[in-house]
């Protein structure tokens, strides 16, 4: 009787054994057909026309880079023409891309919401059609609540809001006509949850992620997708180049965005979002992506200390002011 019961304990935990053992195995059987697919959809892309925002530096060069090198008619959108040629010219010259799309420079103002659908017409007279729509161009901002102006307010949310939306919807229904198309953009952590002195920027990201909710489901029926990324920070010069409260230009390299993601790295991966039809993304380390959690699982903690970094933020921007 004893030996019976041994003897069924012994191979009930050498079943659970097993089952644990074989835990994984739908895990690696996602992660090969992800890979499949990603294989797949990345063969698909070669000759699609790509139209980024924001190409003449930083996130939107890299990405630039990264869907040039995957065959894709890039063109390369932002206000400074010389820095898009420059860019055109790099990518020209460090691949050699077979077939070779030529990369067209188109020059944009986000601002400019009124002229936005000339600007696509011309692109639609050289190719045709616009396959994928990168929304990356944007602009940042450093400073309080108090110490910022409606004008700043208003801008941060012209250039990273309302020019999306509105070249967004000039490219649109000619997305819909075809019944294909991708819309992507390229949003902030801090458009999940937002922290002291970037209210206007993490105001216009949290928008932008709104947006985009609404307008997947609106377009799902028509083929059309709808990719949302939420990077952390990443090391360009979004800071050095983000506005003050008075409108005037920051122009310091914050620290944590000096130590955030190599762009050419968060580049390939929004570029394997797209591939992978992604919906909505968190590309970010560990530590935002706990305060996301913890904003929304326990929000008088996030509160706390955000409001504890408020305090701080503050003392160090008084000892600076003292100091200059």
């Amino acid at each position: 009787m004893r030996d019976g019961i041994v003897s069924e304990k012994a191979s009930f935990s050498m079943w659970k054994l097993l089952g644990w053992m074989c835990l994984p195995i739908p895990f690696f059987i996602y992660q090969i057909m992800t890979r499949l697919r990603e294989q797949k959809e990345r063969k698909a892309l070669q000759g699609k026309v790509v139209l980024i925002t924001g190409a003449s530096s930083g996130l939107g060069e890299s990405l630039a880079h990264a869907f040039y090198m995957a065959g894709c008619k890039v063109v390369l959108s932002a206000r400074r023409k010389e820095e898009l040629e420059r860019v055109r010219k790099d990518l020209l010259e460090c691949y050699s891309v077979s077939p070779t799309y030529p990369p067209v420079v188109v020059p944009l103002d986000l601002t400019d919401v009124n002229g936005l659908s000339e600007k696509v017409n011309s692109i639609l007279t050289i190719f045709g059609h616009i396959d994928i729509l990168v929304n990356n161009g944007g602009i940042s901002v450093r400073s309080d609540v108090l110490s910022t102006s409606v004008d700043v307010d208003i801008k941060i949310m012209l250039v990273n809001y309302f020019g999306a939306v509105a070249l967004t919807k000039a490219i649109l229904p000619h997305m819909i006509k075809r019944r294909k198309g991708r819309i992507v953009f390229v949003s902030s952590i801090q458009g999940k949850f937002a922290i002291p002195q970037r209210s206007a920027y993490a105001a216009s990201k949290h928008a932008l992620q709104a947006f985009g909710d609404s307008l997947r489901a609106e377009v799902d029926e028509h083929n059309v997708r709808v990719t949302t990324v939420s990077p952390g920070y990443i090391n360009t010069a979004l800071s050095i180049n983000a506005l003050t409260g008075s409108g005037t230009t920051y122009g310091k390299m914050d620290p944590s965005t000096a130590s955030g993601a190599n762009p050419d790295d968060m580049a390939l991966d929004i570029l394997r979002c797209v591939l992978r039809d992604e919906k909505d993304v968190i590309l970010a380390s560990i530590p935002p992506k706990i305060a996301y959690y913890l904003r929304y699982f326990c929000p008088s903690a996030y509160f706390w200390i955000m409001a504890r970094r408020a305090v701080k933020l503050a003392a160090e921007k008084e000892i600076k002011d003292k100091e200059t």
